[in-house]
């Protein structure tokens, strides 16, 4: 009797324990319950603890972190009639719990089939280098247009990035040659710019030295204009100090080195008549500052 009513006690322990386990729900805080009671919704429960009953209630469990939905290449024809294919990224967060589980059965479904869609209606509105060029503008196209179909799922697109375009293969070789004759351009005017800076800095170094040379010149002129002039001013300053003894020895001197020559006529200063009358000796006269030899005879 005893074993008997220890089994049943450990049985209805085990159902309560069970019970408490089913009936027992811990909601973290960034996710929601929305509860059914005998198929209809009461709303959503969260975060914390939340008891149910398992024999009238049902669950559906949201996250409302913000996720994001990887959207396959898609094909579409652009407003110039290029078919491109592109895949993008589509990031979202559910605002509604209740709305999000009422209003759409699949959410990743419908929202996969509603961005192809929205692709090739925003693409048809652009040309190929509008798409190319401006992905900016296609993703915020792309957000506005899928939050407009998803906001009355109770889902905000908080935003759409666009991974990859690939243009026809005709295109793509037509983007090539345009590419490198875009960078030999660039390469021939970086070169053009380069030689010209390099002619400038040639020309202004001719320039400079140019203008160094004719400094130099024309301090060395200065410098020898200027020992000229001192070579002058000194000459002066040494004539002065000459007195009149010293002139007449100088002109001695030069009569005398004359006189060893074998000229018969002699051209002297008309101011060394009066001293010439005390220093010749009768051989020769003094006529007008020209001495001529008084006897016609060769000399010995």
């Amino acid at each position: 009797m005893t074993t008997a009513i220890l089994v049943i006690v450990a049985i209805v322990l085990v159902g309560l324990i069970v019970l408490a386990a089913v009936s027992i729900k811990i909601v973290r805080e960034y996710q929601r319950v929305v509860l059914f009671r005998l198929g209809r919704a009461v709303g959503a429960r969260g975060p914390g603890l939340t008891i149910i009953n398992p024999v009238t209630d049902r669950i559906s469990w949201v996250d409302l972190r913000e996720q994001y939905l990887e959207i396959p290449h898609q094909t579409a024809i652009t407003k110039d009639n290029a078919a491109i294919a592109i895949d993008f990224i589509i990031f979202y967060k559910v605002l509604d719990p209740l709305t999000s589980v009422l209003s759409v059965q699949d959410f990743k479904g419908a929202a996969i089939n509603i961005a192809s869609t929205t692709l090739r209606s925003v693409v048809g509105d652009m040309s190929l280098d509008d798409v190319l060029s401006k992905r900016e503008d296609m993703n915020s196209a792309l957000r506005i247009r899928l939050d407009d179909v998803t906001e009355r799922w109770g889902v905000k697109v908080a935003n759409v990035e666009v991974r990859e375009i690939k243009p026809p293969p005709a295109v793509l070789e037509a983007m090539t040659r345009q590419m490198s004759a875009e960078r030999s351009r660039r390469a021939i005017i970086t070169e053009s710019e380069g030689q010209k800076q390099a002619s400038v800095t040639v020309a202004e170094g001719q320039k400079q030295s140019a203008i160094l040379q004719a400094e130099g010149e024309r301090q060395s002129a200065e410098l020898r204009a200027q020992g000229f002039a001192a070579a002058l001013r000194r000459i002066l300053e040494v004539a002065h100090d000459v007195d009149s003894t010293t002139m007449t020895l100088q002109y001695l001197e030069t009569l005398k080195q004359i006189g060893t020559s074998s000229s018969t006529k002699f051209v002297i200063p008309v101011e060394l008549t009066s001293l010439l009358g005390g220093v010749l000796n009768g051989n020769g006269n003094v006529h007008n500052g020209v001495v001529m030899p008084e006897a016609a005879g060769p000399r010995k």
